[in-house]
Formats: structure tokens, sequence, C-alpha cells
């Protein structure tokens, strides 16, 4: 079984915001694989489906970013799940909107959601996709950026950036991360 977990933060406020850009991966994998996410535990919002012959479940953590290792522990220990059968998809501000990219393990990079996953998960050995949400113009704080909703002249790029990650995320199913990382880095 693999787990594939989109950050972000709960709440309407938040939902098109550039730091919820993981859950807007989830949602649009969902989507595409027909997976509903209707199960609410382990202070997250999951769904089980399969994709590619493989069970799968998707998962958006409710704790708020900064705790998102908070529900997925649980969850994991729950499905036994193994580290390395885990995709985190969520924002990086050094990447521009229209680029990602895929890593086996590191550190938290200073982003707080996956600082969390380390801490609970007990690894850096973290396969992630890192999706871009780019630097801020001056004068606008970092905080207030990831929190900004995306703007409408974004909105193209960003729906590329859904359908390419809903490719990289299904194919991370059934294909060993190094060649997956060869064929989307």
């Amino acid at each position: 079984m693999k787990c594939i977990v989109g950050l972000g933060n709960p709440g309407a406020k938040y939902t098109n915001t550039r730091h919820n850009i993981g859950f807007l991966a989830i949602d649009a994998l969902a989507k595409e694989h027909g997976i509903k996410l209707t199960e609410s535990k382990f202070k997250a919002v999951f769904g089980t489906g399969m994709i590619k012959g493989e069970r799968v479940v998707l998962v958006k953590p409710l704790t708020y970013m900064n705790l998102s290792g908070e529900a997925v522990r649980p969850l994991l220990d729950f499905y036994k799940i193994a580290v390395e059968d885990v995709l985190v998809i969520y924002d990086d501000l050094d990447l521009p909107l229209e680029k990602m990219r895929l890593r086996s393990k590191g550190s938290a990079g200073g982003h707080n959601g996956v600082k969390s996953l380390i801490q609970h998960l007990g690894t850096q050995d973290i396969k992630r996709l890192k999706l871009g949400v780019g630097r801020p113009p001056a004068p606008i704080q970092v905080i207030d950026w990831v929190l900004m909703p995306f703007a409408k002249s974004e909105q193209t790029t960003l729906q590329h950036v859904l359908s390419d990650s809903v490719n990289i995320a299904t194919d991370f199913i059934d294909t060993p991360f190094l060649a997956l990382m060869n064929r989307y880095n």
C-alpha cells in the first residue's frame, strides 16, 4: 500500500493559497482516480482507492501545516505503511510556480510541515514532490505570500502544475523513485 500526503492548512480561508498547493494536488489526484476523501480520523481527511492496481491512501492533514506529522504518523501506523511507501507533496518557495522537484530525502529546508513530518516519522528519508510557489515580490513578506491565493494570471500555470503533479504521483505508485526523479527532475 502507498500513501500520498498533500500538506496544507484546513479551512475555507486557506483553500486556494500557495501554502495549500499540496492539498490542491491531492484533490486533483483524487479526482483523476475517483478516490473520495471522505474518511476523517487521525487528525486528517483521507480516502483509499486503487491506482495502477495498487491500494493507495490519499491524505490531507487537518492539523495545520506546522503539525502535519501528528496526523501522518498514526495513519501510517494504522495502515501499516512504511515510510519508504510515502510521497509528500508541498509548496516550495525556492522554486518558481511552474517548477517541481522530486527528492528522496533531506532536511526540512525551512518548511515547518516537513519539519513536523521528519520529527514524527523519525527520519529525513521521506520522498517528496516539491511544487514551486516562488518567492514574494518586495515588499510582501513570506508569511503573507504563502497565505495569499494564487492570482488570476497564475491559474493556467497552476492547472498545468497540478496536472503534472497528478502524473508524477500516479507514476510514484509503480516506478522506482530514482527512475521517477530521472524522468521528472
